[in-house]
């Protein structure tokens, strides 16, 4: 009943008495509040068995297992330190009267640093297939598989390793600052998941990072993007794969004058001809240039946007879906409204996931971080597809912060759960937090508009060169003695 590091548990588990022993059993089982637990159903039961040789084949206390659940705990509780992970291990260990664990982290950060990146691979894309099969198909545009596209960026640790491997783009200011890793994403309409992602610095276009992943694009597939994507080479790229490709009309590379149309399929609806631009891009080789054909007919439609208290703004798509039956202009401007939904799934990941700054200091370790991320938003993703299942809410409605929030105080209640018939009691329990979770839906917000701005400010100035240059700033009483100096000087 040693307990030095949770004193406070000692009047909870004294009365246990012959209960102890099986209460520690389960306790054994369980890694970081019954993460694994969980989560461990979603992921193929062979992908973290103890290998035979190399990396995590011997026996030690931050094995395969504890350390990849205990990185998505850390993912989870929004990019916590490796010392809290830690802090944890210690704790249990004091608790069942084991050896003490080093005070320093650099064991569990070294286990990290052996999970194997493939390993990590095959669990992302498992984590997919996990989240995906809970959703029904959608069932518009002919119900064929929607895929979203869109890009973002993240800070990294400045070290040289990341600055060599991320450099700062030619356009960028000169002054300090952090080493920038662009990731290019391809969710999943259907369950919000992620279904690849493409990494480079920011001298690397999204178009070309989005070629890339062509393995990923399968025939029949639809593609949709923003405005970054309206472009003939990558309509003509995409249709040449089999799929289709829906994208905002890039008003800056070709105008549209509806008085040039090809055919006039409706209102604001029409067939264009579009020529094959004369200079080559640089997103194709040479050869593969000369491949493009001269010409592509696309349709383009266009809606009159109105908002109560906003501006009425022209909405221009264009697409390689060229049947109006089949693939109506309001299913188009309904899908292009979806995929701004889910470009809210990177704001998931950066904001309430905290990926918007890493913490890993090698551009090898970065890509792992990633995985991890993603991972974790997958498995999330699938927490909310079961609610929606159970709760009879859509998938839009349900949060994801809200669903975090619930799942990291569930977790603790559900090793609680003790005596005969615990299985059953802990199903009922993760059915009631599906429907807690379902209950909680986000309110419609019709015209809501989300600016990208940010209202909190900092009283500190940016630092704005190296940190042995820095001079740093005089306190407001210094400045008022020197500017008193100042003036007696001047009256003399």
């Amino acid at each position: 009943m040693q307990t030095p590091f949770f004193p406070p548990w000692r009047p909870q588990l004294a009365p246990l008495r012959s209960r102890f022993r099986q209460t520690i059993q389960s306790w054994r089982r369980a890694t970081l509040a019954q993460i694994e637990q969980t989560f461990g159903p979603a992921l193929p039961s062979d992908l973290l068995l103890k290998p035979t040789q190399g990396p995590h084949s011997r026996r030690r206390v931050f094995c395969l297992q504890r350390t990849f659940w205990g990185w998505i705990w850390q993912v989870l509780q929004a990019n916590t330190s490796c010392r809290e992970v830690l802090r944890q291990f210690q704790g249990l260990h004091a608790l069942l009267g084991l050896a003490p664990i080093d005070q320093n982290s650099s064991a569990y950060c070294q286990a990290r640093h052996k999970l194997p990146a493939h390993l990590l691979e095959q669990i992302f894309h498992a984590s997919f297939a996990s989240a995906e099969k809970r959703v029904a198909p959608t069932t518009f545009l002919q119900g064929r598989p929607i895929k979203v596209v869109d890009g973002s960026t993240v800070r990294l640790p400045d070290t040289p390793e990341n600055r060599r491997d991320y450099p700062v783009s030619t356009n960028q200011f000169s002054r300090p600052g952090f080493p920038i890793l662009k990731v290019l994403t391809l969710f999943s309409l259907r369950s919000g998941a992620l279904l690849a992602r493409a990494i480079g610095s920011l001298k690397t276009a999204e178009t070309r990072l989005l070629m890339e992943l062509a393995g990923q694009l399968q025939p029949g597939d639809i593609l949709t993007g923003d405005r970054a994507y309206g472009l003939f080479v990558m309509l003509h790229w995409t249709y040449s794969r089999g799929a289709d490709l829906v994208a905002r009309v890039n008003c800056l590379s070709r105008g549209v004058d509806f008085r040039q149309r090809l055919q006039k399929l409706g209102s604001g609806d029409a067939l264009f001809l579009w020529c094959k631009p004369n200079v080559p891009s640089k997103l194709l080789t040479p050869e593969q240039w000369t491949l493009v054909p001269p010409t592509l007919v696309v349709r383009i439609v266009r809606q009159r946007v109105h908002q109560k208290g906003f501006r009425t703004r022209e909405l221009t798509l264009v697409t390689t879906l060229l049947d109006a039956n089949l693939y109506p202009a309001q299913e188009l401007f309904k899908l292009y409204f979806k995929r701004w939904r889910l470009e809210m799934c990177l704001d998931d990941l950066k904001t309430t996931l905290a990926m918007e700054q890493l913490s890993c200091r090698t551009p090898a370790m970065v890509q792992k971080e990633l995985l991890v991320f993603f991972i974790a938003h997958n498995l999330l993703r699938g927490i909310m597809a079961q609610a929606a299942e159970i709760g009879g809410t859509p998938l839009e409605r349900i949060s994801f912060k809200g669903t975090l929030d619930a799942f990291r105080q569930w977790s603790l209640m559900l090793p609680q759960v003790r005596g005969p018939g615990k299985v059953r009691k802990q199903r009922d329990l993760w059915r009631q937090l599906l429907r807690i979770i379902a209950a909680d839906a986000v309110p419609e917000r019709p015209g809501r508009k989300e600016p990208r701005a940010v209202k909190k400010t900092c009283k500190y100035p940016r630092l704005t060169q190296p940190r042995h240059c820095y001079i740093e700033r005089w306190s407001r009483n210094k400045r008022r003695r020197a500017q008193r100096a100042k003036n007696r000087h001047t009256l003399n």
